[in-house]
């Protein structure tokens, strides 16, 4: 079982707020990843899990017992770190052993366990080896191992493929997605790598300021963003935003006016707006369409252009926008630095949020995508 709870979780360091009011209830079996900007508190929230940090207020639950006072070895928990921390006198089968035989295991449970995790870890071949003799990403499944080996309800993952290079990077997100899948295993991971977050995770857990933002799948937090700060951290390119004037708000449609004078009709529930707010509008960079299904369009120039071969990335300046706008282009496309373009705008793929950065709840369905 994996079952945690978390009930009014703080964290304060003297008169320094770290982590407030934290309500999460995590599934046995579920992988939930713990994303945010530097400093939001997600590797905080993660040790106090552990057990590595004391929790100031609220309570913490396993299985429903209550852990807020146990130690870090009594709970029922496994951690990987982002550094292997690997003894280097020790071989690849000592280092998964070594917490075992802190344990007092027997020696034929901990030959069994070893050989287990090095099965589902493709460690096998290399278990008499020493870490200076094994790759980033071997090390890095050693570590992993290491904690396999306890088997424990719930797997912590503190940023494990940071020191990894980009192509291992990869591979190792492809290997913990399948050992997720393969044990079924609670697993909670922290990262600031969104791709890692979007790609791995069954749920995210969007922290800023110590507080959480939305909890939610990968695609509800993309399409569903309830917050500016949510849509604005998630997706890769950034969210382009555009300041509008609030014309006509609704509960179905809510029509605002862009720079330049146009309007346009947003499907989203604008009914806590007031005629004359500035509002901000957000559209992905893959949702600007072509002039002729345009319901309007904004006069632009580009100004520079990522050439990724299975795509084009321009990045432009809109007349009376603020900041550089971006559009997601074919990878054979022929446009150029310099030349004028049109990004046309539909109100059915746009975003509102109000002035205070809420979301205007959109009135759009998105196949598999709940609202």
């Amino acid at each position: 079982m994996g079952h945690l709870k978390l009930d009014g979780i703080g964290k304060d360091y003297g008169d320094v707020q770290i982590s407030r009011d934290i309500n999460l209830d995590i599934q046995d079996g579920e992988f939930v990843v713990f994303i945010g900007p530097s400093g939001c508190g997600k590797s905080t929230l993660l040790r106090m899990i552990a057990g590595l940090e004391d929790i100031t207020t609220g309570d913490m639950y396993l299985d429903g017992g209550r852990i807020n006072d146990d130690p870090p070895q009594e709970r029922d928990i496994g951690m990987v770190f982002q550094s292997y921390a690997l003894y280097p006198h020790m071989t690849v089968a000592e280092n998964m052993a070594f917490g075992l035989k802190l344990a007092r295991r027997k020696k034929a449970e901990i030959r069994e366990r070893v050989q287990r995790a090095a099965e589902i870890l493709h460690l096998t071949e290399l278990l008499d080896r020493r870490p200076k003799d094994l790759s980033g990403g071997q090390r890095q499944r050693v570590a992993i191992g290491r904690t396999l080996v306890k088997e424990p309800a719930i797997f912590l993952f503190d940023e494990p493929l940071s020191n990894l290079d980009a192509a291992l990077r990869v591979e190792m997100r492809v290997q913990l997605a399948e050992l997720h899948k393969r044990l079924g295993a609670t697993m909670i991971y922290v990262t600031h790598d969104q791709v890692e977050a979007m790609t791995l995770a069954d749920r995210i857990v969007l922290l800023s300021g110590g507080r959480i933002a939305q909890v939610g799948s990968p695609l509800e937090l993309y399409h569903f963003p309830e917050y500016l700060e949510v849509a604005q951290f998630i997706g890769s390119p950034r969210i382009n935003t555009i300041t509008v004037e609030v014309l006509d708000p609704g509960s179905q449609t809510t029509v605002v006016r862009l720079p330049g004078g146009d309007t346009l009709n947003v499907p989203a529930d604008g009914s806590g707006l007031t005629r004359g707010d500035s509002a901000t509008l957000g559209i992905r960079a893959e949702d600007f369409v072509a002039g002729d299904q345009a319901e309007v369009a904004l006069r632009a120039r580009m100004m520079v252009t990522e050439k990724l071969g299975y795509e084009t990335l321009g990045h432009m300046q809109a007349e009376g926008v603020d900041g550089t706008m971006t559009q997601r282009l074919d990878g054979l496309s022929q446009v150029r630095e310099h030349d004028d373009v049109a990004l046309g705008l539909r109100g059915e793929h746009c975003h509102l949020f109000g002035p205070d950065g809420v979301a205007c709840r959109r009135r759009v369905a998105i196949p598999g995508v709940p609202q």
